[in-house]
């Protein structure tokens, strides 16, 4: 064979100017030219790769600090919920939970408000006593959250059906279905949680601790009425 020149291996490249793409682990093995003899027009490919790489680097720190900080964020959350729940299991009374529930769960939890609301309360679920409840009238769940069991709601005017007082404060709220009693008896009614951050809640959360304790809300109120519940 004839010995291989530098016009056969240009001739090549031209004709086939995907070799490097297809190729890549060639390029650690290249040299480009520097200096004055590199040339109008000339480009440096490892100039390039290193760039994509520090890109790349840079990406995946930036994706390793979100995972860090959403892990350590979710990790506050649950231990805000691990002592919301042991403060409420503390409370002697239905109408002392209520007051919890008011009173304290917003500073447990490091929102602006949170509230219990009820409509037309009748029969045991008369006796929380007016508390701190929120009394609706029929269908005001109804229109806040539809046939949803969470309602996690952005950039919001808090409603005063809901919230009251407070209604101005509230600008993001996570709304959450409880069942309070059995079949006819059952009475519509909701845990709310407010902030004045228009963005501590927004659609796509996770909701599981939300539901965990809307389920404990549930059982303890249950455990201080009419025993068949």
């Amino acid at each position: 064979m004839d010995e291989l020149t530098a016009e056969d291996v240009a001739a090549f490249l031209l004709e086939h100017p995907d070799f490097l793409a297809r190729r890549p682990d060639l390029l650690r093995h290249l040299l480009p030219p520097s200096g004055p003899e590199r040339g109008q027009g000339i480009v440096d490919l490892r100039e390039r790769i290193l760039e994509k790489l520090r890109g790349e680097v840079g990406r995946l720190s930036d994706q390793q600090q979100l995972l860090v900080d959403t892990t350590r964020a979710n990790m506050m959350n649950l231990r805000r919920v691990h002592a919301a729940v042991l403060h409420l299991l503390s409370c002697r009374g239905l109408e002392a939970m209520v007051q919890a529930i008011t009173s304290d769960l917003a500073v447990l939890l490091d929102l602006d408000a949170a509230t219990l609301v009820v409509e037309q309360p009748s029969g045991p679920v008369a006796m929380i006593g007016p508390a701190g409840l929120g009394m609706a009238h029929p269908g005001t769940i109804h229109r806040a959250m539809g046939r949803a069991d969470v309602a996690l709601q952005s950039d919001i005017l808090g409603s005063v059906e809901l919230w009251g007082h407070q209604a101005g404060l509230i600008r993001s709220q996570a709304l959450v279905r409880l069942r309070l009693g059995d079949g006819e008896e059952m009475s519509p009614a909701l845990l709310a949680f407010g902030s004045a951050d228009a963005e501590m809640f927004h659609p796509g959360q996770a909701t599981d601790l939300l539901l965990f304790l809307a389920g404990v809300v549930e059982r303890v109120i249950a455990a201080y009425l009419d025993p068949v519940w």
